[in-house]
């Protein structure tokens, strides 16, 4: 018995709505860890950017400071 034939004779909200609530509600805990753990990464890999965007920005202030202070003399 091929799978099609399975929900051949079902009606459409079978199809359509009992199988993906009872697959969310199978389910639901898995995808929401598993959403948790993606949006979880795609933060820090953000404060990281963040973090070494302030880190060149300060220290080519610094160097930059540096360099203007040593013309001077």
């Amino acid at each position: 018995m091929p799978f099609k034939d399975v929900f051949a004779n079902l009606p459409w909200w079978v199809t359509w709505i009992a199988i993906p609530a009872i697959a969310l509600f199978v389910f639901g805990g898995l995808i929401l860890s598993l959403v948790g753990i993606v949006l979880g990464l795609l933060f820090k890999a953000l404060v990281f950017v963040a973090l070494v965007g302030g880190l060149i920005f300060v220290v080519r202030k610094f160097i930059s400071a540096s360099a203007s202070s040593h013309d001077r003399w």
